[in-house]
């Protein structure tokens, strides 16, 4: 497949957002870069534009449908998209002891990790099958393989995002528009370096990226790594369910709740 040359990515302000956004940087590449924090997102910006890139970014929140789309519509009417990676996303879990997440924080965990998805997403549908070209890249999790009693909002949200991804794959293909789930392990990330447990074949975010771009230059419908741990993942699905719990359940983890809230 051709290279893109007009790349849209969410939560480009850091972790893997901002480490795709640099694997992407060079020159003849326009790199439209979407964030909540305007101070990170101008560094990240600053440090793709010095590869040669162009570059256009916004402090725009994925949760807001009518602003994430209003934005993307005019980005696309100008330079017109090849490729989107709706990345944003957060995490929230459970601390030891604790029996349930707070509602309101689930909440929260969803409108991002799932609306901010859609609202990425829906406003690139029509237009690019319409020039019958394009892809569309999901930043999904091994957690949306199999829910993980520590995580059941982070675990819903990217079980969401998968089925969506899936979905997808099998009616936009048909009309020239490849669809990308990428199923990521442990990435040292801000994202995850506040949790607390043994985080096996973690990898950079960096290497995440060339990985991650590698996958898509090749139009991969799924990105999974690291392997070893993908597969024991899916070898888990056949298991029995009830011995799977007892297994996870074995071991000390610490996902600290989000701080952000929504209210019903």
């Amino acid at each position: 497949m051709r290279q893109p040359r007009a790349i849209l990515i969410t939560g480009a302000s850091s972790g893997i957002g901002r480490a795709l956004a640099l694997a992407y940087a060079a020159p003849g590449i326009h790199l439209s870069l979407l964030g909540r924090s305007e101070a990170r997102l101008a560094e990240v910006a600053a440090a793709a534009e010095a590869q040669g890139a162009s570059i256009s970014a916004a402090q725009v929140d994925v949760r807001d449908r009518e602003a994430m789309s209003a934005w993307i519509a005019a980005a696309d009417a100008t330079k017109p998209f090849d490729l989107v990676i709706a990345n944003a996303g957060i995490t929230s879990g459970l601390a030891d002891g604790v029996i349930a997440e707070e509602p309101e924080a689930v909440r929260a965990l969803l409108a991002t990790n799932l609306f901010g998805v859609l609202n990425t997403i829906e406003p690139l549908i029509a237009p690019m099958c319409a020039r019958g070209q394009g892809q569309i890249a999901v930043i999904g999790s091994l957690a949306g393989l199999r829910g993980l009693p520590f995580s059941p909002a982070y675990s819903a949200s990217k079980a969401a995002v998968h089925a969506y991804a899936e979905s997808l794959r099998g009616r936009l293909e048909r009309r020239g528009v490849l669809v990308s789930l990428v199923v990521a392990g442990f990435v040292k990330t801000p994202l995850n370096d506040s949790i607390s447990a043994v985080k096996p074949f973690e990898v950079s975010d960096a290497r995440a990226a060339e990985i991650i771009k590698n996958g898509l230059t090749q139009g991969r419908a799924v990105i999974a790594f690291p392997a070893a741990l993908y597969l024991a993942t899916r070898l888990a699905r056949s298991l029995p369910p009830r011995f799977v719990d007892w297994l996870f359940t074995r071991f000390s983890v610490n996902v600290p709740e989000t701080k952000e809230r929504v209210k019903p």
